[in-house]
C-alpha cells in the first residue's frame, strides 16, 4: 500500500473536521472531477450548501402516504420523479441499462398480509430519517441532513464508496454506473456518485410540493411540515393511524404510511 493510500485510510478514521476536509481533497485528486456531468460547477454546489445552511430546524419536512388510495400498477409518482429529477433516460451506447445497474430514486412495492391476504401498494423512496444511517457512515460528509430534515448527497464530495447504500435499510440509494449525458442545472448528476430522493428540494425551497405529490391523481401523498401543528399533514397524522417502515430501527423516518 502506498503512502498516499495509507494517508487516505487513516483519515477515514479521523473524526475532526480538518481531517475530513483533507480527505476530501485527497479523494478529489484520486477520482477527479471529470466524472461529473457536463455543466456542473463548484458555484452550484456552493449555492446548494448555502441553501442547506439556511434551512430552519423549526421545520421538519415529511410525507404521509395513504396506501388505501395508492393503486396497484399505478406508477405516476415514479414517472414524475424520474422526469423532474432527470433519471428517466438511462442508456449506454443507445441501449437501455440492465435493471441491476439502473438508478432508482423511487419505486412501487407490493405487499400482501400473510394472515389477512390484504394487498397494498406503496411508493418507497429515501425516508429522510431524523437519524440517517447513511450520514453516519459517510467518510467525506457528502451525505448530510439539512436542518429541516431533508437528507441529501453532495455530488462534489461523494467518492462513490457506497457505504451509505449498505447502511440504508430502505434500499433507497442508487449508484450511477454510466456517464450522465443529460441533467438539469438544479439537479447535478455524475457517474461514480450516489443518488437518492431529495424530496424535490429545489421545489420545496420555492414553497412548492415534490413532483410525486403533484402528480398523484388519487391524492395519496401528503407533504408538509410535521412540526407545524396547524399544517394539513400534522393534523392528518394526529387523526389517523400511521406507521414508519422499520420503525424499530429508531431512525425516525420523515415518511409515514397510513393503512399498513
Amino acid at each position: 500500500m502506498t503512502d498516499h493510500e495509507n494517508s487516505a485510510k487513516n483519515l477515514l478514521k479521523a473524526p475532526d473536521n480538518k481531517s475530513r476536509r483533507k480527505f476530501i481533497g485527497i479523494a478529489s485528486g484520486v477520482t477527479g472531477m471529470t466524472l461529473l456531468a457536463p455543466g456542473i460547477f463548484l458555484n452550484q454546489v456552493a449555492q446548494a450548501k448555502t441553501d442547506a445552511e439556511a434551512a430552519s430546524s423549526k421545520v421538519r419536512w415529511g410525507m404521509l402516504i395513504d396506501t388505501n388510495k395508492c393503486k396497484s400498477g399505478c406508477n405516476d409518482c415514479v414517472s414524475a420523479c424520474a422526469d423532474e429529477n432527470g433519471w428517466k433516460n438511462q442508456t449506454r451506447n443507445n441501449e437501455e441499462l440492465p435493471n441491476e445497474v439502473r438508478v432508482q430514486w423511487m419505486r412501487k412495492v407490493e405487499l400482501k398480509g400473510k394472515k389477512t391476504g390484504r394487498e397494498v401498494s406503496l411508493p418507497v423512496m429515501c425516508q429522510h430519517c431524523e437519524k440517517p444511517p447513511c450520514v453516519d457512515v459517510c467518510p467525506t460528509g457528502a451525505s448530510f441532513k439539512r436542518d429541516d430534515g431533508i437528507v441529501l448527497v453532495d455530488k462534489h464530495t461523494c467518492i462513490g464508496c457506497r457505504y451509505c447504500m449498505m447502511a440504508c435499510p430502505y434500499k433507497a440509494r442508487s449508484f450511477v454506473h454510466s456517464p450522465v449525458e443529460f441533467h438539469d442545472d438544479y439537479m447535478p448528476r455524475g457517474m461514480g456518485t450516489v443518488e437518492s430522493c431529495t424530496f424535490c428540494v429545489h421545489l420545496v425551497d420555492k414553497n412548492k410540493s415534490p413532483a410525486c405529490v403533484s402528480s398523484c391523481n388519487e391524492k395519496a401523498i401528503m407533504f408538509g411540515d410535521l412540526n407545524d401543528k396547524n399544517s394539513d399533514i400534522s393534523k392528518r397524522v394526529s387523526q389517523v393511524a400511521s406507521r414508519q417502515i422499520r420503525g424499530d430501527l429508531r431512525t425516525d423516518p420523515g415518511v409515514r404510511y397510513q393503512g399498513l
